[in-house]
């Protein structure tokens, strides 16, 4: 019984190494993303054109990709209405809180970067969620779009007014309010304001347009994100790469970018609708029904033999008569998230153990705030976890040790009834011979699986846990681990790994059957295979795990002594025991 456990948990381990690995499908394919029409309009703009072909041209250009931002020809730049209400020149407005860096530019009233101060990226620099390899021409976040296309360029190519705001704006201590106009000659109106908090990753942000008198309710380009998507990440099949996401009637809705593609728009009555990835998230907060427009990305990689990164741009549309819409751009942090709207927490990938997850973080979070080392914490906890699981494993272990002294007898029945059929009525007296078996030595043959099965739930969430809490990102242990939250660079910690389980397969206790012992000691090598690339934290929970179970079997064993080596007699010997009262047939007699 305790095999089949045992090879339930390996197979179970299979199923979510698949599930990481195949989250999202990689390349592209007729069913995938579509290539960035930012590499398209790259490529187009290196190959020189005929005046007279761009004139002929002009009247047939196809309105712009939600994921690029539409270049409108010089001559109808050039016929666009005088701005009244404008700035002469392009310019950056720098605002600082105390954990992000925004750059708004005054053209088109649009974010240009967003840098997190308390994440870095692969140079070490501050991450910016705006992705900044796909060039100017792409969407940058809170550009508008209306359903009047002809507006839609004067929108996000007018220099706007910023009345009153400098070149750098301090927004730590309080918060701060960008206001941006702009108006021409054709009356076009815009107004967009813009509020930062300090400490916080939310931006509210209201719109309005109107021409003429006539209001129209905008679209609101994210553009594609999140700009912590790169080659190294686009390799990995363990994480997850930019998907929609979205939280209504309680549920969350996980959007893979191939359904995207197939289904690009959702509305709703949504409590948060965006993208998100492996650690970080881009979403509305709408107070009211809101619709969501999607675009999977595909960047062709930058150099020979990079990979393709893959993005999603998306756009909301609030209900007529909104006047702001919350937006977070920021980490999954647990906290960070539970301090904007608790139901932002599920989108923390924990899985169907995030009740066990959540106490398991905090209690990671506890021990790291005084030992400093996420290394060193994951190794207490694991300690912790371990301890208290340790009667659990004790009890287990004994009932194993009971049902091994058990196998030869029950060999020696299986051999009696080997020559029956498996359809064989009489197979059944069998089955009845081994419950009597185990009645007369007091042995319950589930009693070894139950513990293992009650401490599998917490084994799972704290893989979770690891497996996608942004508190690992970047977060060094010693000497060659410089970041948990990615594969050991030399393979260390999952070869031993992998040496410990082969050392605790040797000494735990097990049955005599050659199929079943091959098959264990498959696993060994399986697991580590699997944990070649998973994050160096991963493979350091596990590899201390096998440690304190090898030292607990060797206590366990210790206490309840060697295993008892039981000789089966014959059945005819046995017979003739129950026939004389205990004794063989000749003691029986006297002789």
């Amino acid at each position: 019984m305790e095999k089949r456990v045992l090879l339930a948990i390996f197979l179970t381990f299979v199923v979510l190494y698949a599930y990481q690995a195949l989250f999202l499908p990689k390349g592209s394919s007729p069913g995938q993303p579509k290539a960035s029409p930012q590499a398209q309009q790259s490529q187009q703009a290196q190959q020189p054109t005929p005046p007279a072909a761009q004139t002929a041209a002009t009247p047939e250009a196809p309105p712009a990709p939600k994921g690029v931002a539409k270049v409108e020809p010089e001559q109808v730049q050039a016929a666009a209405p005088a701005p009244v209400v404008s700035e002469p020149a392009e310019r950056d407005i720098v605002v600082e809180t105390s954990v992000v860096r925004g750059v708004f530019s005054n053209r088109g009233a649009r974010l240009k970067s967003w840098q997190l101060k308390k994440y870095t990226d692969e140079q070490g620099k501050p991450l910016d969620l705006v992705p900044q390899a796909l060039g100017a021409e792409a969407t940058r976040p809170f550009e508008l779009r209306v359903d009047k296309e002809e507006l839609t360029p004067r929108l996000n190519d007018g220099l706007f007014a910023a009345t009153g705001i400098g070149a750098r704006v301090d927004a730590t201590k309080a918060p701060v309010t960008l206001e941006f106009d702009f108006a021409d000659v054709a009356g076009l109106r815009v107004h967009k304001s813009f509020t930062i908090t300090p400490g916080s990753y939310v931006m509210a942000l209201t719109a309005e347009v109107s021409e003429a008198g006539r209001s129209f309710n905008p679209t609101i380009e994210l553009g594609p994100g999140l700009g912590d998507v790169t080659e190294t990440t686009a390799r990995s099949s363990y994480m997850q790469k930019a998907e929609g996401i979205s939280f209504s009637e309680g549920k969350v809705r996980r959007m893979s970018a191939k359904e995207l593609a197939s289904q690009p728009s959702h509305e709703g009555v949504y409590r948060y609708i965006g993208v998100d990835d492996h650690y970080f998230l881009s979403v509305a907060l709408p107070t009211r029904a809101a619709r969501a427009e999607y675009e999977p990305l595909v960047v062709p990689p930058r150099s020979q033999g990079g990979a393709a990164l893959e993005l999603v741009s998306y756009g909301v549309r609030v209900s007529q008569g909104a006047t702001a819409v919350k937006f977070y751009l920021g980490p999954k942090d647990f906290d960070v998230l539970a301090g904007v709207d608790r139901e932002l927490v599920r989108t923390i990938n924990f899985g169907i153990f995030a009740f066990l997850a959540v106490p398991l973080l905090r209690a990671l979070n506890g021990i790291n705030a005084y030992v400093g080392n996420y290394g060193w914490s994951i190794i207490i906890l694991t300690i912790l976890i371990n301890a208290a699981m340790f009667p659990l494993r004790h009890k287990s272990v004994v009932s194993m040790r009971k049902m091994q002294e058990l196998q030869p007898e029950i060999k020696a029945i299986q051999d009696r009834y080997g020559k029956l059929k498996p359809t064989d009525p009489a197979r059944q007296k069998m089955n009845q011979e081994v419950m009597d078996l185990y009645r007369q030595r007091g042995v319950n043959p589930a009693s070894g699986c139950i513990p293992m099965l009650l401490t599998m739930p917490i084994l799972f969430a704290f893989y979770s846990l690891l497996s996608q809490a942004i508190d690992l990102r970047g977060a060094p242990f010693m000497l060659w681990i410089k970041d948990l939250s990615i594969r050991d660079p030399y393979y260390v910690t999952p070869l031993l790994m992998g040496a410990t389980m082969v050392w605790q397969q040797k000494i735990t206790p097990t049955s005599t059957d050659p199929a079943q012992q091959k098959m264990m000691m498959l696993m060994p090598l399986v697991f580590t295979f699997m944990f070649l690339w998973t994050p160096s934290g991963l493979a350091l929970y596990f590899f201390c795990s096998n440690l304190l179970g090898i030292a607990q079997q060797y206590v366990t064993n210790r206490i309840i002594g060697p295993p008892v080596v039981r000789t089966v007699r014959a059945p005819a010997e046995r017979k003739l025991k129950r026939a004389g009262g205990g004794k063989t047939e000749s003691a029986a007699s006297g002789n």
